[in-house]
């Protein structure tokens, strides 16, 4: 049986990341595994490191890069799409059947485009929340989440604190503006298709015309 989730759809800075893991038994899952968002970041990383280390359990990682989520021609329900087969292709076989976490408003037709591109024929449900109803989905949303986190601290790591990314993060939109303000450019790792970028270049133009 296979899960796959995504964590990083919403951030404006730094890539998305998807997980799919794969067990003959979901048994062997951890019994405190479920949706990252429940789960403390200590104990996140503990479950992700215990899971790698399993050999009864397979696990494949996609990342999509800033540049991918930036090309005007694609959005973030067909990356969605992408990096949930992409992460596992790596894991499934032939007859193979499992659950992931939809994101679309549609169920069925996200699960229809996944499997589309998914290098094995397998069955496959998309469900809402399958990350909180689903140990073996729980468990790729903790590989996701965990992959995202180590990301931001590389990129806090190069370009000094950046917060979670998210634009409604004070952190992060902060730093956008004394990144612009010094370098008068976005940053490499900010998505410059989201509205939160455009604000701060925007902004950023208005206080220089009114130096004049």
């Amino acid at each position: 049986m296979f899960g796959v989730d995504e964590a990083g759809k919403g951030p404006v800075l730094g890539s998305m990341f998807a997980a799919a893991v794969a067990v003959a038994d979901p048994a062997v899952l951890p019994a405190d595994v479920d949706d990252s968002k429940r789960i403390a970041p200590d104990r996140r990383e503990a479950l992700a490191a215990g899971l790698r280390a399993d050999d009864r359990v397979a696990v494949g990682v996609a990342e999509v890069p800033t540049d991918r989520i930036d090309d005007p021609e694609t959005d973030m329900n067909t990356l969605t799409v992408a990096a949930q087969a992409e992460a596992l292709s790596a894991v499934a076989a032939d007859g193979a059947s499992g659950v992931v976490d939809a994101g679309d408003t549609s169920e069925r037709r996200f699960a229809r485009r996944v499997a589309d591109r998914v290098d094995a024929d397998v069955d496959l449900t998309a469900e809402h929340g399958a990350d909180e109803r689903h140990a073996v989905v729980g468990a790729a949303s903790v590989l996701a989440k965990v992959a995202r986190d180590a990301h931001v601290a590389e990129l806090a790591a190069e370009y000094g604190e950046v917060g979670s990314g998210y634009p409604s993060d004070p952190t992060t939109r902060e730093f956008l503006a004394s990144y612009v303000a010094e370098h008068a450019e976005l940053p490499e790792c900010a998505r410059r298709s989201w509205s939160t970028c455009e604000d701060v270049l925007a902004a950023h133009e208005q206080s220089g015309l009114a130096e004049f």
